[in-house]
């Protein structure tokens, strides 16, 4: 029994660390994000098929946690954050912000060949222009800079076509894009 807490401690003190937890930071920005940064807590996400409701994971993407974690990402606070809708089996909503918004979205799959198809599918639709290492299975930015990551029966879709294309001085729409998609993809633990 022993051995068992030991193992499970480790785990813990990863996921903490990778959530933006020490003070409410989270990963710093996306010019500065590491694979290996990403990477360390992914194995914690369960793959679990979709259900009649939202998974944990899938709504933490609207969620205070998440939100502070990306505007701290980003160094600019949303306004607000749209009411979370549940079609489909796909949770999303909107982060409003003074120069345009940008729409989180969770598609949640019954099994991996499903999972691959509708991936697939929106790579087809919107073309790619780079792979994202380190962000779950598989993670690419998009022609028009939305990025798209699939981790295990869950595809996330970071839309940023409501922002201009240089959201700040600092940062461009597709950086915007990876550093959302680096927020939630470190702090996906749950099922």
């Amino acid at each position: 029994m022993m051995g068992r807490v030991v193992l499970l401690v480790p785990a813990a003190v990863v996921l903490l660390v990778a959530c933006g937890s020490s003070g409410g930071k989270a990963t710093a920005p996306s010019s500065s994000l590491t694979t290996t940064s990403v990477s360390r807590v992914a194995v914690a996400h369960l793959n679990i098929p979709a259900g009649k409701d939202p998974s944990k994971s899938a709504r933490m993407i609207c969620e205070p946690e998440a939100r502070t974690d990306i505007a701290s990402s980003l160094e600019v606070k949303e306004t607000s954050v749209t009411k979370p809708t549940w079609h489909d089996h796909v949770y999303s909503c909107s982060y409003l912000y003074p120069q345009g918004k940008v729409a989180l979205s969770v598609k949640e799959l019954v099994n991996a060949e499903a999972t691959t198809t509708y991936f697939d599918a929106i790579l087809q639709k919107y073309g790619v222009t780079e792979r994202l290492p380190g962000f779950g299975q598989a993670a690419w930015i998009l022609r028009n800079d939305d990025v798209v990551v699939r981790k295990d029966y869950k595809v996330l879709f970071v839309d940023v076509q409501g922002l201009p294309k240089q959201f700040t001085p600092k940062q461009t729409r597709a950086d915007v894009a990876k550093s959302i998609a680096a927020v939630v993809m470190g702090c996906w633990t749950g099922a």
